[in-house]
């Protein structure tokens, strides 16, 4: 199915949204925008979906159209905005794993929409980078995720600089998770890591996301009581005494 430039893919478990616009190199616009909100929350919806990927063909996003037509009004420009964070916290939120697969070019709003994933997974080919320095503004959105995701001086030269960092540079960074050597390696490695992780426990995957979601917010000690508090509640339940029977079960399973 395809909508607003985006055309979405569903095969087991596992969710795709491929970035649908090749004339522009996957530029976002502002139904794009729109249509990757939706699609992101009708994920979360989808007792189906246990994976989400986000992906491109050639190329995976050269970033917001900077000519959207949105005027300079100030209420048009807040809501093109609005939608357009909404993804990200959409993907901050998302109880399933989330993965974008990137060829080719990952720029501007391409590298921040990369970034706003849990994993991601590229060929040596992908080239990434914060292009709007190049055209005199900020990367905003990408400010704030590389500022939880690098260490500063990584991140804020990641952002100053606008020139294109290829994908072998980000995964030396460790800000991607595998790196492949062309566009049929990529597919491989793409289709193995995300079956791996639909077949996780939906419900221990949403807790693992949610405790380091918080986690990565507190101080250490307050981190480590979250963790405390949420592994009594998991054997208080008896979710622990299930997984160690489970457990049992697959040793005592002939080779």
């Amino acid at each position: 199915m395809s909508t607003g430039g985006i055309r979405s893919e569903h095969r087991e478990g596992v969710t795709t949204l491929v970035l649908d616009r090749p004339q522009r190199r996957n530029a976002l616009s502002l139904p794009m925008i729109e249509a990757l909100g939706r699609d992101i929350a009708q994920a979360e919806g989808d007792a189906a979906c246990r994976c989400l990927v986000i992906t491109g063909g050639e190329h995976f996003c050269a970033g917001r159209e900077l000519d959207a037509g949105i005027g300079r009004t100030l209420e048009p420009v807040l809501a093109y905005d609005e939608a357009y964070a909404a993804i990200f916290r959409a993907l901050m939120q998302l109880s399933k794993p989330s993965v974008a697969v990137v060829r080719g070019y990952a720029v501007a709003g391409g590298f921040t929409l990369a970034m706003g994933c849990d994993f991601v997974l590229a060929d040596a080919s992908a080239r990434f980078g914060a292009m709007e320095m190049n055209n005199g503004f900020p990367a905003a959105v990408n400010s704030a995720l590389l500022a939880h995701l690098a260490g500063p001086r990584v991140a804020l030269e990641l952002l100053l600089f606008g020139d294109p960092v290829p994908a072998e540079t980000l995964y030396r960074m460790g800000l991607i998770n595998r790196l492949a050597a062309d566009a049929p390696e990529l597919e491989r490695v793409a289709a193995d890591f995300t079956v791996a992780l639909a077949a996780l426990d939906p419900l221990a995957v949403r807790l693992t996301k949610e405790a380091h979601r918080a986690a990565a917010s507190m101080p250490l000690s307050e981190a480590l009581s979250y963790a405390k508090n949420l592994n009594a509640l998991l054997l208080a339940s008896g979710r622990i005494e299930e997984g160690a029977r489970a457990f049992a079960r697959r040793r005592r399973k002939p080779n």
